[in-house]
């Protein structure tokens, strides 16, 4: 199965970007293909050099973990509204397009989003 997991929220503040990357983990676990798009706020989710608290989460490793055995992509566009570098995201991650976005669209048998 091919599942597509749109998010769109900020990396911290609300859940959504955590909870949508928790679901891209247990989706791969499970030997699904996953592709995590990630839109407006959430592309600073996929920032290198967060520095959180000692026991909290932190986006930019899920990022790295979804990257790892997932698709992660990051809007062009809003990278660049947030002056976010392809240069300054984690390894793994892309900067991508919504044509591609449609692509992966219609290519996923489920998508979430978040």
């Amino acid at each position: 199965m091919k599942a597509l997991i749109l998010i769109n929220d900020p990396p911290y503040g609300t859940e959504r970007l955590y909870n949508g990357l928790r679901m891209a983990h247990a989706l791969i676990k499970k030997d699904c293909e996953v592709t995590v798009f990630l839109m407006g706020d959430a592309v600073s989710g996929a920032k290198t050099g967060q520095k959180t608290p000692d026991g909290f989460y932190n986006a930019e490793r899920m990022v790295k973990r979804a990257a790892l055995k997932g698709n992660v992509l990051l809007c062009g566009t809003c990278m660049d509204a947030r002056g976010i570098s392809e240069e300054e995201v984690v390894k793994g991650a892309q900067r991508s397009t919504m044509d591609e976005l449609a692509d992966v669209t219609m290519a996923a048998d489920k998508v979430l989003v978040f």
